[in-house]
């Protein structure tokens, strides 16, 4: 008994040796081969620590400079990511940090920006431990996937954005708009025709339904739940410490976030399955019952589940991440800028009388508008240009080498982490001169390719093969919003409006958007 005791012991020893070792591999040797073969080329950054590698000093940065937050359009950078800032102008636009067990390059240099475009969606991918601290919201969907998988994803999907589907949704974009004119007209009459009202929550709810009507075959109502849950997990996730380097390992903490998270995973789950349950219904059905024009997005998805075993995903995985993605994506990125663009025209009132003004000549008071109408809107275009500019809904572009690549002169070892910090890129003055940080409208008249130089330092819609499938929705979905509040309603800043923006994955206003809006006679 005595001698079992001792072998246990021994292996036991042994064991913890193993792990230690594996451990001390993962967070320092492996991490430090990939400082080594960058620094031998110049490129510097802060000195890590060996568990938490520069996590601790960027908390350090963030707590003191949220007490110099400015007021202005792009005062966000300094107190989001004012860690990136501080860093840039100790070590250079190329820096690279550490969180504990992976390295990120960080990359504001444009030709490095540049040949991140040229490798494949196989060599550059997401990075993993994004996909798992996230996977709750985004699972294996086409936002979080990489390889053969996105591939196959992308496939299925992409076909539904196109620019002759968009067409045929307009009509449905024009009827997710009525409630919110109607709601706001209620308000107004009852109180003298002006009052403060907080836009982005009657955002939410258009964009939402648009996504619901256009891609789910259900009007907003339906898909209430599964809405307010996603935005409810988003905050969830957006709440854990990703700056800990172990953080990959909190998740499996019986925390109360954690809880939450995983309760709202499971409940989002059944909804989305009980839809999709309708849909093959509907598919199946014999009883003559028309199916919605409108609802090919979420047919597409039923039928590409039926493939996709053959990339070691569940069927009814596929279904549920990429309706999550879609929802998540579809809405809340075009709530969030139709936002800031109300926010920056109530800030600009020559703006928002120009926008106006070609809103009532162009549109001419007709009933319904189509996508003829909309490409005339010049005036409109370039505010949301300019706003996607200033207020990128998506902040960061992360990729992980999987193989030794070369960017713009560098040679960039397997396992690195590379990041994009999409609004510094916008703000870059070399890029879009003196005035970057300035509500221009104008510097998009002759489109975005020539507002700056290099064209590739504007990507509101990511870069590369990963640009976003649903940009023209999107678009066509802020034209017709803002075409239609523009001819009804004007909007200035409100007293009580706080400009702090925050970062939940997306950039939003931190206490939400008040805006005094009034009737127009």
């Amino acid at each position: 008994m005595e001698r079992l005791l001792e072998l246990i012991l021994v292996l036991l020893i042994i064991l913890i040796g193993f792990a230690l070792v594996y451990l001390y591999d993962i967070l320092w040797l492996r991490p430090e081969k990939i400082r080594k073969k960058l620094r031998r080329q110049g490129i510097k950054g802060p000195q890590p620590t060996l568990l938490y590698g520069n996590t601790q000093e960027m908390k350090r940065i963030r707590q003191e400079m949220k007490s110099l937050q400015r007021q202005d359009s792009n005062s966000y950078i300094s107190t989001v990511f004012p860690h990136f800032l501080q860093w840039r102008k100790t070590y250079g636009p190329v820096f690279l940090y550490s969180t504990g067990a992976m390295e990120i390059l960080h990359v504001a240099q444009p030709e490095m920006v540049k040949d991140m475009g040229h490798w494949t969606p196989s060599e550059l991918v997401k990075p993993q431990y994004l996909m798992k601290s996230r996977k709750p919201l985004f699972g294996e969907g086409i936002l979080s996937a990489s390889g053969d998988l996105w591939a196959y994803e992308r496939k299925i999907l992409a076909p539904e954005f196109y620019l002759e589907k968009i067409k045929g949704m307009i009509g449905l974009i024009e009827d997710a708009t009525v409630p919110v004119l109607q709601a706001w007209e209620n308000i107004l009459d009852s109180t003298g025709g002006s009052k403060e009202i907080y836009v982005d929550r009657y955002l939410r709810n258009f964009s939402a339904d648009v996504i619901a009507r256009a891609c789910f075959g259900s009007s907003f109502a339906k898909g209430k739940d599964i809405f307010c849950k996603i935005r409810q997990l988003q905050k969830a996730i957006s709440q854990l410490d990703t700056f800990v380097g172990l953080s990959a390992l909190w998740k499996y903490l019986p925390t109360k976030i954690n809880q939450e998270i995983r309760r709202l995973e499971q409940e989002i789950q059944l909804l989305i399955l009980e839809v999709s349950k309708e849909q093959r219904d509907r598919s199946s059905s014999k009883d003559g019952t028309p199916m919605s024009t409108y609802n090919s997005l979420l047919h597409s998805i039923i039928n590409g589940a039926d493939e996709s075993p053959r990339y070691s995903i569940a069927a009814e995985d596929f279904i549920v991440d990429n309706c999550k993605n879609i929802y998540f994506a579809g809405h809340e990125t075009a709530a969030i800028t139709a936002t800031w663009c109300l926010m920056l025209l109530a800030a600009n009132p020559d703006w928002q009388d120009r926008a106006r003004a070609e809103v009532l000549e162009v549109c001419c008071g007709r009933t319904i508008l189509d996508i003829d109408v909309l490409r005339q809107l010049k005036m409109l275009t370039m505010v949301i240009q300019e706003t996607l500019r200033l207020y990128p809904p998506a902040s960061l572009i992360m990729r992980e080498a999987l193989m030794d690549i070369r960017l713009g002169g560098v040679d960039v070892p397997r396992g690195t982490i590379i990041q994009v910090t999409i609004p510094k890129l916008h703000l870059d003055m070399e890029a879009w001169g003196p005035d970057a940080g300035e509500f221009r409208p104008e510097r998009f008249a002759n489109g975005a390719v020539a507002a700056c130089k290099p064209a590739h330092m504007y990507m509101p819609f990511g870069y590369g093969p990963r640009l976003c499938t649903g940009q023209n929705l999107a678009m066509a979905e802020l034209k017709v919003i803002l075409a239609r509040l523009l001819s009804k309603f004007s909007f200035s800043m409100s007293p009580g409006y706080q400009h702090m923006p925050a970062f939940r994955l997306t950039i939003e206003p931190e206490f939400g958007m008040p805006l005094v809006v009034t009737k127009l006679s």
